[in-house]
């Protein structure tokens, strides 16, 4: 389901010139048309509109993958109309996708014997994958605490304030409890000490983020897996760890191979990885993987027949296109373990290259760790005349899409924009983006603080009123947090009438 609103409460109309010649009267924005038009003009109506979108390569707020080989978006167009879920009419479509899932695993460690097949499945995304690890874990956890006859009915699940909003979906549309370990200044991610505290009797899991949306970086899952092994032992439960690897799975085992956070840890019972990210296919598809088979619960698995044989079924969505599987396929024979390695080699020193230009630049506070998903994440050292969001909204006229926004509680007071690092981000648009960087504040430095001009001026009419004034008594950390939450409500006021996207 899309949440949309109308964009124009004036306009009920589309025109096009080029379609003017084909379209006598202007076509109804908001009702299906009476009539149809040549297909030139259906075309060129909705080209013209796109137009208007931001370029997807200059659109640095997302980790999604921009931009594939020419071969693989022919595969992808050739199989545009295949229905993935039809497995006994596409069986090859499947079979690409079971060897997917054992890559996958084999990349993540799983202890499979030889000839042993993979437990996992492809998903429209993380944020389905994760709906799915969390409906086994639930489902596990409940029928253990039926067997001894406890309360099955308030599960929760732990993980850090940091976690992206499809654990926050998972936990309020399947009603788990959420309980986040909060963020600390400096310390951008979970605690693996304060989340082994939280975990409890109706614990389900332990989630882990390798790879944190807000500042790329990995969180410390073998540090929360010996921690938890020890918790468990003196409790007797058997709490175990979740890893979201959407943005990490696809570089880690790459660029960091010695680093232990996947099936090598016994508490790691599921991993998801978003192959439209680093996996470096276009948006739509994820994967999840279970260590082994009594980790997925059967009655979690449906099977029909009604498509001609019998399929073992368990996902969220039924029909959706075979595309992506066969392009994730492509890319992990195409590219192999080498290829893999070259790109998130060259993603890692394009990152090095942009974070050192903002270094130079003596403006900025780097947020972000070297070692992590290759992305920047940085904040202004002084943000007193000028802020993050003024930089974030200067830089569009240059074509740039930069995020800026606050940390979660309770590191909510720190301001921060970040620049994702993908395949199609080259050194040369690294080094451009900076040259525009040191524009915006040059451009900026030039310009009143309009903020804190405005804040001073009501600060004098309020006095010059006999309303007592308290300006000259704020410090320059007050000043910083008025101005930044006064530029935070124009964004968020501009932004109203608008839906918000998910890297």
């Amino acid at each position: 389901m899309v949440l949309s609103k109308i964009a124009s409460e004036t306009d009920l109309s589309v025109h096009s010139t080029f379609a003017s010649r084909y379209v006598r009267t202007s076509l109804p924005r908001f009702k299906m048309p009476e009539n149809s038009i040549p297909k030139e003009a259906a075309y060129q109506i909705i080209n013209d509109e796109l137009m208007l979108d931001g370029n997807p390569r200059l659109n640095l707020a997302s980790f999604v993958t921009t931009w594939m080989e020419p071969e693989c978006d022919k595969l992808m167009m050739d199989s545009i109309n295949k229905n993935y879920v039809d497995m006994d009419e596409y069986p090859v479509t499947t079979e690409l996708q079971n060897r997917c899932v054992n890559m996958i695993a084999h990349l993540f460690n799983a202890p499979l014997e030889d000839g042993e097949t993979a437990v996992g499945v492809g998903t429209v995304g993380s944020s389905e994958a994760i709906m799915l690890a969390g409906l086994a874990f639930k489902r596990k956890w409940q029928n253990k605490m039926k067997a001894q006859g406890k309360p099955y009915d308030k599960p929760n699940i732990v993980t850090g304030a940091n976690v992206q909003v499809c654990w926050e979906k998972f936990a309020r549309y399947f009603e788990v409890e959420l309980k986040e370990v909060k963020l600390t200044d400096g310390y951008y991610v979970m605690s693996p000490e304060k989340a082994v505290e939280m975990v409890d009797e109706n614990t389900i899991c332990v989630a882990a983020i390798l790879g944190s949306t807000l500042n790329g970086e990995f969180e410390d899952v073998k540090k929360l897996n010996d921690l938890l092994i020890e918790k468990n032992k003196e409790t007797g439960w058997d709490t175990p760890i979740h890893v979201d690897a959407a943005s990490g799975g696809f570089i880690a085992p790459f660029i960091y191979p010695e680093l232990e956070w996947d099936f090598r840890l016994p508490l790691v019972k599921s991993i998801n990885v978003s192959g439209h990210k680093y996996g470096l296919v276009y948006a739509g598809i994820g994967w999840v993987i279970w260590r082994n088979k009594e980790d997925l619960p059967d009655e979690l698995i449906f099977h029909i027949n009604y498509l001609g044989a019998d399929q073992p079924t368990f996902t969220l969505n039924f029909s959706k296109g075979s595309s992506q599987v066969i392009a994730q396929y492509y890319q992990l024979i195409r590219l192999g373990y080498e290829g893999y390695k070259n790109v998130m080699e060259n993603c890692q020193e394009n990152a090095r290259v942009l974070r050192e230009g903002l270094e130079k630049t003596g403006r900025f506070e780097i947020v972000s760790k070297e070692v992590g998903v290759p992305l920047v994440a940085f904040s202004l050292k002084d943000n007193s005349k000028h802020d993050e969001f003024e930089i974030s909204e200067t830089l569009r006229r240059f074509g740039w899409i930069v995020p800026a926004y606050t940390m979660p509680p309770d590191a909510q007071h720190i301001t921060v924009l970040r620049v994702v690092i993908r395949e199609d981000f080259s050194r040369t648009l690294a080094e451009r983006l900076v040259m525009d960087i040191v524009k915006v504040l040059h451009e900026l430095d030039m310009l009143p603080a309009r903020v804190k001009a405005k804040l001073a001026v009501a600060e004098e009419a309020a006095a010059a009123n006999g309303i007592d004034s308290v300006a000259h008594h704020k410090t320059d950390r007050e000043w910083e947090l008025q101005v930044t939450e006064a530029w935070k409500k124009f964004v968020a006021d501009k932004k109203k009438n608008k839906t918000m996207g998910v890297c």
